[in-house]
This record gives structure tokens, C-alpha cells and sequence, in this order.
């Protein structure tokens, strides 16, 4: 066991005074408050409930499910949507296949339970498609990084064995849900599976059980990392202002710094230059970050922050054009307007790490987000070799209508 295992925190005493729908809440927030099983405002829970209909009094199974917005860590019960299941369970009728993805989630308020205004996420068909009472998504740096590998699959099996399945990268919605769902009913001893550059679906009978089950994986896939990796682990105060105020022209910024001991690794590893232009893989990841940093070319030896200033208009000049390329070779006919060019996240070589955001709070998220990225790359690149999205996949998630 690593020495920064995820301990178990679930009270027994506390549990006893809670209904299914509390030992939802409980579950998500303890799952929630610790960024090594997921990010901020990422990762997804659910539980299957008997609840009686509001007009006919008739049993119904009822999933409550995280809904759009908010964070596991803090949401409160208010935060979940709840849909009949036989009403969920329906749509697959009306699915016309992979090419009218989107049209399915305008489905999802037709099976809202009791009026709940909380809308449907869409990740909703993959807990509800699951034939297990509770079911917890997260986005675990551990387990992404064994995602993001370029032999994902095969090292899903060698750390998990027979518990877990694995499905490629696709893009969240019905037809992941469908095989998801599949995969889980054809394979009943499976307690989870492994999505592709993206993170971890983990189910049981219980809250309890599904939150164990879920430290469980993830504590076992840091442990694999720890005793596999096989390749070393990634071995100014003046550039915040004057970076700010050359990104703070059309909307003011926020910055946030941080040197913390995995972001120092990284910035000062030989694989900076290699790993940082792949880009992020998780979803959640690069919707905060961007999908690239901006690396910055500072020499710590030679000391050359004038030289790195001096020439700090044309490097955020050629970041905003390559950013407006990527744009420009990505777009489809119905896409949003490209949105600010600048960089996220700036990686200074032997100093750490800049966010920028419209405020602190957002800044310091992002910067929380990219190193969750760090660790990701590091764990993969550790055990295989790191594969980041496909730019047109990136984009299509960046730029997804739906999360508009």
C-alpha cells in the first residue's frame, strides 16, 4: 500500500440515520472531497431507489443521479436529478443510433421524477443503463493515468485482472451508455470498468459497498503505479504581472501560482518538452486548462527572466496563433465562435506554475485540474507511453454545443 492511500472514512453511525437518498449525499461527498479520486466540479454518482409515485402511489424505481453543475464534494440533495428508470429504460426504443447522439438528451426531462428541476447530466444513461443499485464515476489521477497509456487496455487488465472491463475512448452519452451497460450485465462479476482516456465507472449492492469499492480500485491502481513504474518520476514573481497584463487587454485576469513538489517535477523533467504539446486526455481536464499549456523558455542555470520577458509578446503571439489554427482546422459548420486565444496554464522551467482566470477561484481550479493532468502523464508515461486525445476529439469536446 502506498503511503498516500485513500482512507476509508465512512461512519456506520452516521449512515444508520440516513435514508438512501442521504447515503447518496454521504457517499458523494466523501468521494468528493479528496482531488485523488476526483477533480472539482468532475466524477458523477448515482443510486436506484424504491419510491412511491406521487399521484398513482404506485413503487417505482427511481434513479437519483448527480445532475448538471455543482461538486461532489459540497452538493447537497437538491443537486441530484431523479428519473423514473422504466421511463429511461424506454428511450433506448427511441434510439436511432450513434449519428443522433445529441437528440437523446432533449429525452431526458420526459422522465424526470416528481417535477425535479435539477436537469439530467450526460452521463445519466451510463448509471442508470448499469444493472447495480449504486454506481460512482470518477475521474482518479491513478486510474487516468492507466486510461491515457497508449497500451490502456492491456495494462487495465494486467493491474485489475478479472474485476474490470475496458471500453475505448468515446464521447459521453447514450451510445457509451448502451455498452456500458452491456458490458456490466454480460460480465456480472466485474465491479467496474476503466473508460479509455477518460476515468472509472465502479458499482455495488450498497453505498457503503460501492464507496469502498471505489477506494478500492483506486488505491490499487496508485498502488500498481508506485511498484511498475519503471522510468524516473519527473525529475516569478516578476512573470505573473507582466504576463497579466499582456492577456488582460479584452477581459481582466486573475493569477494563481503554485510550486507544489509534482508541478516542480514536472516543469524541471527532460520529458516537459515532450509530454506538455500532447496535451491533456481527461475531458474534464482540458475544459478548464485548455487542451495545451504554454511552456515557457526560461533556463534556470542562465537566469534569462529578462530575456523570457523581453520576448514574452511574440511567445503569447504564437501561442494565441497556433491556438487560432487548431481552431480554424477543427471547426464544423455549427460550431460557437472561438473563444479567448490565450493560454490557461504556463509552465516556467525551475519555477512552477501560472494559472489565469477571470477570477482567483477559477485560476487556482484550473491549476488543480492541470495537475491532476501532471499526474496523469507522469503515471502513464511511468508504466507506458502517454497518448493524449486526437485534436479533432479535443475539440469536439471543447467545443461540444451541448456543454455550451
Amino acid at each position: 500500500m502506498t503511503k498516500t492511500a485513500i482512507p476509508d472514512l465512512w461512519d456506520d453511525k452516521i449512515a444508520a440515520t440516513l435514508s438512501e437518498p442521504g447515503l447518496l449525499l454521504y457517499r458523494s461527498n466523501l468521494l468528493g472531497s479528496d482531488l485523488r479520486i476526483t477533480n472539482f466540479g468532475g466524477g458523477n454518482t448515482s443510486a436506484k431507489v424504491k419510491m412511491a409515485d406521487p399521484l398513482t402511489r404506485k413503487e417505482e424505481t427511481v434513479l437519483w443521479v448527480k445532475g448538471s453543475g455543482g461538486d461532489l464534494g459540497s452538493m447537497k440533495l437538491d443537486g441530484f436529478s431523479t428519473l423514473y428508470l422504466d421511463k429511461l429504460e424506454a428511450l433506448k426504443g427511441l434510439y436511432r443510433g450513434i449519428a443522433h447522439e445529441d437528440e437523446m438528451v432533449d429525452y431526458l426531462p420526459h422522465c424526470t421524477f416528481n417535477l425535479n428541476p435539477r436537469a439530467a447530466s450526460i452521463d445519466t444513461p451510463l448509471h442508470g443503463f448499469v444493472p447495480a443499485l449504486h454506481v460512482d464515476h470518477m475521474h482518479a489521477d491513478a486510474v487516468i493515468a492507466i486510461a491515457a497509456a497508449k497500451d490502456s487496455e492491456k495494462l487495465t487488465r494486467e493491474v485489475f485482472g478479472d474485476d474490470m472491463g475496458y471500453l475505448p475512448w468515446q464521447r459521453p452519452g447514450f451510445d457509451l451508455g448502451l455498452k456500458l451497460g452491456e458490458m456490466a450485465a454480460k460480465n456480472p462479476h466485474f465491479v467496474g470498468v476503466v473508460l479509455g482516456a477518460h476515468g472509472l465507472f465502479t458499482w455495488d449492492k450498497t453505498a457503503k459497498e460501492s464507496y469502498q469499492t471505489t477506494l478500492r480500485i483506486i488505491n490499487k491502481a496508485a498502488d500498481w503505479l508506485e511498484e511498475h513504474r519503471a522510468k524516473p518520476a519527473f525529475k516569478g514573481k516578476r512573470l505573473m504581472p507582466e504576463i497579466r497584463g499582456r492577456i488582460s487587454k479584452d477581459e481582466r485576469k486573475i493569477g494563481h501560482f503554485t510550486d507544489a513538489p509534482e508541478v516542480l517535477d514536472f516543469v524541471n523533467s527532460k520529458a516537459l518538452d515532450e509530454l506538455a504539446p500532447l496535451g491533456t486526455s481527461c475531458p474534464d481536464h482540458f475544459l478548464r486548462t485548455k487542451i495545451r499549456p504554454l511552456v515557457l523558455p526560461f533556463d534556470p542555470k542562465a537566469n534569462n527572466i529578462d530575456e523570457v520577458i523581453s520576448g514574452l509578446d511574440a511567445t503569447l503571439e504564437a501561442y494565441r496563433e497556433d491556438y487560432a489554427a487548431y481552431y480554424e482546422r477543427s471547426k464544423q459548420a455549427n460550431s460557437p465562435k472561438m473563444r479567448d486565444a490565450n493560454a490557461v496554464i504556463y509552465l516556467v522551467p525551475g519555477v512552477g506554475m501560472l494559472s489565469f482566470a477571470k477570477d482567483k477561484a477559477t485560476a487556482r481550479i484550473a491549476s488543480e485540474f492541470y495537475v491532476n493532468a501532471i499526474n496523469v502523464m507522469r503515471g502513464a508515461s511511468g508504466v507506458s507511453e502517454y497518448v493524449g486525445l486526437p485534436e479533432q476529439e479535443a475539440f469536439n469536446i471543447e467545443y461540444w454545443l451541448l456543454e455550451e
